[in-house]
């Protein structure tokens, strides 16, 4: 990945109290491209997301965006900053008491100052180029199923035509055809876009589908990285047993769990 660096983390380290969850993260995506992230429940995934998301402080390293430091930003210079990402949160993360259309719309109003008509003419716009007809706009979540609560979730992440996406477990919760379903939607709006993407998963399938690159998680480092197109053969024993699924192998169930 020898291409300019849309997002790049190096030597991210983040604790929380005695607990070492990232140990110098060190990762770049080049502009356009999606990296998806791979390991087990409590490797640090989320919390690496979170950081470079902002969302987290880390505790030392770097997170450069378009080549800028965003570490120890003002609030001004975050905020800057965050009008460039969209997120799909595991679950959909939808507000309950919000309509399907202003939780889309949510980023464009409150982010942006949008007028709520103009708003309203680009959910539309989402809604149907992920698959939803213009009736869902006026529902609440609760009205609509698991993988209608993805898609809306892919609407508002792409709201705003971001120009670095983060995907949290896109297929967490779903049937193996809902979850391809998703993966679709997700490589042709992005595409679309020409955004970059930073995803983490655990759903091989999921991984193979949307990555152009692959790098593993393990014990708060990235231990491998590389084209999707190597995975089978990295020789990397670690991931080796990760995408096989097998229970022997170097990975312990209680470093995994």
């Amino acid at each position: 990945m020898s291409e300019t660096a849309k997002l790049q983390l190096s030597g991210v380290v983040k604790s929380f109290g005695s607990k070492k969850v990232l140990q110098g993260i060190d990762l770049s995506i080049p502009k356009g491209k999606s990296l998806v992230v791979i390991g087990g429940s409590g490797t640090g995934k989320s919390v690496m997301l979170k950081c470079a998301l902002g969302l987290i402080h880390a505790d030392s390293g770097s997170i450069m965006v378009d080549g800028q430091e965003t570490m120890g930003l003002d609030s001004k210079g975050r905020t800057a900053v965050m009008q460039k990402f969209g997120m799909l949160f595991q679950g959909g993360a939808l507000f309950d008491s919000l309509k399907v259309w202003e939780n889309v719309a949510f980023g464009l109003i409150h982010g942006r100052g949008m007028d709520k008509r103009d708003a309203y003419s680009i959910v539309l716009e989402k809604l149907k180029s992920v698959g939803l007809a213009e009736s869902v706009a006026e529902l609440y979540p609760a009205e609509l199923s698991g993988g209608m609560q993805k898609r809306v979730g892919l609407a508002r992440a792409i709201a705003t035509n971001p120009e670095i996406i983060f995907f949290d477990e896109p297929t967490t919760g779903l049937d193996p055809i809902m979850a391809d379903v998703i993966n679709d939607l997700i490589v042709n709006s992005t595409k679309e876009l020409g955004a970059t993407t930073l995803s983490i998963t655990h759903d091989m399938a999921s991984a193979r589908k949307i990555a152009d690159f692959v790098a593993m998680i393990y014990e708060g480092k990235i231990i491998w990285t590389g084209p999707v197109d190597d995975l089978d053969h990295c020789g990397n024993p670690y991931v080796d047993q990760f995408i096989h699924g097998r229970a022997s192998g170097p990975i312990t169930f209680g470093a995994a769990a």
